[in-house]
């Protein structure tokens, strides 16, 4: 393999010595300077499956214990994760979805058919109302996205309207009829989803256009700011960013990028809790891609906006599984120890290359692909991924602080990457907070962590693994990958020494 290949797989700047076990983190503790963007932190709700209905709202009515229709389990493990965005309504979903539907009174709101998920019926029982209260809620930015496959410029111009306009103009009054008198705050607005797919199947350049005519009449009321956010590539999709940075550039704040973790859209996408080893290192491996298609999505817009006017928004991602057998809901797979791998490691790289990446939304959040929370009628479970999130939490609105890794390397089909990923950052109070992944499913590793002279009072930590890589929750044994204290620390004057066991994941903060 060449060099320079290699250094893109792995994290920061990566040597690979043998497989001793043994691993070297240097901390550029006085060289931060970018703020890891707590969106890229960000969740993602779409109509599909049980993610809307039955995994977020069940009703006024519903013998489930909830708050105004939200259930109260969901909505409190959300709120522990200090959720920063929300976006919504999809997806594939948002471009056949007409927001008129889903408003006024929910035993008058038509029904349609769910084309893109299943067929089902959507009764529109939630709607614009039900996610911004939502969000006011856990206290997050929405992120709506808006319909050009289907929908009209007035459609979409209207719906900002609704939402945000103070005034005694024609949609805010319509606000008013449906119990809302205050409006919202609406700060990330999506031209269109996938434009290039589900969304249109439009070329790079038609929707260029379309994009220049939709933003053009989303009006800014009453002093809300809209930070628009173009229909961006699919991961390895290089000329779609690069017409849009020609053919928009700032017209837009933000650019979509899709990637997923995944064997592929035709056939079988592999089982989420039957997988081998060479399957899971498979898996690590192709996450880890992401940093390479980052990079050069990230260079096309340094080329055409070297002032990082346009933030590249990573808004779907994760892994696709088959669909769990014998279950209904689509798109609903388990969540094993190799999802919280895969949510770890993708994060790291993210944190990596904040200057460009403003936010980023792991696909989905409960119950669809590689969800936060499991719910089975009143029963909920957290996922693996969902206790890397909680860990992970202490890096938004941090600064992000460079590091070097020396490490083992592991392949897949001849293709070498990492042993272990870490990331660093420094908070308000000056806590350093340090989160890394030993990906090796057999070896446990000793690393030295250097923090530059950093003077170290107390460590603290946090660690994630299980028996088996295959490990997940279910609802009978909530606790089979679960966070545990971490205490295999030691300190120096130079930094730290501590010994992480194989196929695990963890959470330091340094006072």
């Amino acid at each position: 393999m060449k060099k320079t290949l290699l250094s893109i797989l792995l994290i920061g700047s990566v040597s690979l010595s043998a497989q001793t076990g043994t691993s070297k983190i240097t901390v550029h503790a006085d060289q931060g300077k970018n703020v890891i963007n707590k969106e890229i932190y960000g969740q993602f709700a779409e109509h599909l499956g049980t993610c809307i209905y039955g995994g977020i709202w069940v009703g006024e009515n519903s013998p489930i214990p909830n708050t105004k229709g939200y259930r109260n389990d969901v909505l409190n493990a959300l709120k522990e994760l200090h959720i920063p965005v929300l976006r919504w309504p999809g997806g594939c979903f948002a471009d056949e979805y007409h927001w008129t539907d889903g408003i006024g009174p929910r035993e008058k709101r038509p029904k349609m058919v769910n084309n893109n998920w299943g067929g089902v019926i959507e009764d529109n029982s939630f709607g614009t109302n039900e996610f911004f209260n939502l969000c006011e809620m856990l206290g997050c930015e929405p992120y709506l996205s808006g319909n050009v496959g289907s929908g009209t410029v007035e459609e979409l111009a209207k719906w900002v309207e609704y939402i945000t306009s103070e005034g005694d103009s024609p949609m805010a009054r319509l606000r008013r009829q449906n119990g809302r008198d205050k409006a919202w705050k609406l700060k990330y607005l999506g031209v269109g989803n996938e434009s290039w797919g589900c969304g249109g199947n439009m070329t790079p350049d038609y929707y260029s256009d379309l994009y220049r005519r939709y933003s053009t009449y989303c009006r800014e009321y009453d002093g809300n700011k809209l930070f628009k956010i173009a229909s961006g590539a699919s991961d390895y999709d290089y000329k779609w960013t690069e017409t849009l940075m020609n053919n928009v550039g700032d017209r837009m704040q933000g650019v979509s990028l899709h990637y997923y973790t995944c064997k592929g859209w035709n056939g079988s996408k592999g089982s989420a809790t039957k997988f081998n080893k060479d399957e899971y290192l498979w898996t690590m491996h192709k996450c880890l891609e992401i940093e390479d298609v980052v990079k050069k999505h990230i260079a096309i817009m340094d080329k055409h906006d070297p002032q990082h006017k346009v933030g590249l928004m990573v808004d779907e991602w994760g892994t696709w599984w088959d669909q769990e057998p014998g279950v209904k809901s689509a798109l609903y797979q388990q969540n094993s120890l190799r999802d919280a791998f895969v949510a770890a490691l993708t994060l790291n790289v993210f944190n990596k290359y904040t200057e460009r990446v403003k936010m980023t939304n792991i696909a989905q959040v409960v119950n669809v692909l590689q969800a936060m929370i499991l719910t089975n009628d009143s029963k909920m479970v957290l996922t693996p991924t969902y206790h890397v999130f909680n860990m992970y939490k202490v890096h938004m609105g941090a600064t992000n602080l460079p590091l070097d890794i020396q490490c083992d390397s592991l392949s897949s089909n001849d293709k070498k990457f990492a042993s272990v990923s870490a990331s660093a950052s420094r908070d308000a109070k000056g806590l350093i907070h340090i989160t890394l992944a030993n990906v090796n499913p057999d070896k446990e590793q000793k690393i030295t962590i250097d923090l530059s002279n950093t003077k170290v009072t107390k460590v603290t930590g946090t660690i994630l693994t299980a028996k088996t890589i295959d490990a997940y929750n279910t609802f009978e044994n909530p606790n089979v990958v679960a966070p545990a204290p971490f205490k295999d620390v030691k300190t120096s004057k130079t930094g730290l020494t501590i010994t992480i066991p194989a196929k695990a994941i963890v959470a330091l903060e340094v006072l």
